[in-house]
């Protein structure tokens, strides 16, 4: 049986993830949690976070798709929306283990891909009137909490056969060096990079290197965790989701190198002492 077709077949989720960049300033996440309550109140929310950086969609792909793995199956709700009131589309999105919802602008698909690859994709035309501002919780929330209480996900409107994707973030590796966008900074200062563990093997770089930056080099040390360095120092090493990271043992990288999501960072080996 064809993926989509044994996909229409599950019928309820005991549970609704949910990532934003809506912040804990405001009401905005209480508001998506009562709808949902208020839809399906039998549906249990786990907040993955709502401290995405503003707008940033990159940034909140790459923390949902390095989460999702590790959730419960689910219907995961998703908002990080610059593009809201404007003719960008919401959409479900048919995953091979859940179903995602949010804005058509890149921020479900990696997850999608993370839960075994995208099955079907259906625009969700949200009720009139909505705010032109807050689609979380008008259209988002609304869609997950009905999907969750067992509406299928064809119910919502026309089959969209073209997701929008973001564009392959920047890696390259070379022999001695290696290039790569950052994707995250996570709470403690640690810079995570597109780079994974198999492009540092592909430039050779081990032991001591440099970090380069658009405003300066330090050195680090190529190694497994923090404690490899002493207290201050910088270290390279391969975090928990696989991918490539700069850390300070006991500081911040994002601090100390400048470095934010959406810059590049440059790996190359450190020049041999005369």
């Amino acid at each position: 049986m064809p993926l989509e077709s044994r996909m229409m077949q599950v019928m309820a989720y005991r549970w609704i993830s949910f990532t934003t960049d809506y912040g804990l300033r405001d009401g905005f996440v209480a508001a998506c949690h009562g709808i949902i309550a208020r839809v399906a109140p039998d549906v249990r929310v786990l907040d993955v976070t709502h401290l995405v950086p503003p707008q940033q969609v990159r940034h909140g792909a790459a923390v949902l798709a390095q989460t999702v793995p590790y959730l419960p199956k689910a219907v995961h709700l998703a908002v990080v929306d610059p593009g809201v009131g404007t003719a960008r589309r919401g959409v479900v999105v048919v995953a091979a283990h859940g179903l995602l919802v949010g804005p058509d602008n890149g921020l479900l698909v990696p997850a999608a891909e993370a839960l075994g690859g995208v099955a079907a994709a259906y625009v969700i035309n949200g009720p009139e009137p909505a705010s032109a501002t807050f689609h979380g919780r008008d259209v988002f929330a609304p869609a997950a909490a009905r999907l969750a209480r067992g509406d299928a996900p064809a119910s919502f409107g026309p089959a969209v056969p073209d997701l929008v994707r973001l564009p392959d973030p920047l890696v390259a590796a070379l022999p001695g060096k290696l290039v790569s966008d950052v994707l995250t900074v996570d709470h403690f200062g640690n810079v995570q990079l597109a780079a994974t563990r198999a492009d540092l093997e592909l430039s050779g770089l081990t032991g001591t290197v440099t970090v380069h930056t658009e405003r300066l080099a330090v050195p680090a040390e190529v190694g497994r965790t923090f404690a490899d360095v002493p207290v201050g120092a910088n270290l390279v090493y391969p975090d928990s989701a696989g991918r490539l990271a700069v850390a300070v043992n006991g500081g911040s990288a994002s601090a100390v190198l400048g470095l934010s999501p959406t810059d590049e960072c440059t790996i190359t080996a450190s020049p041999t002492a005369s």
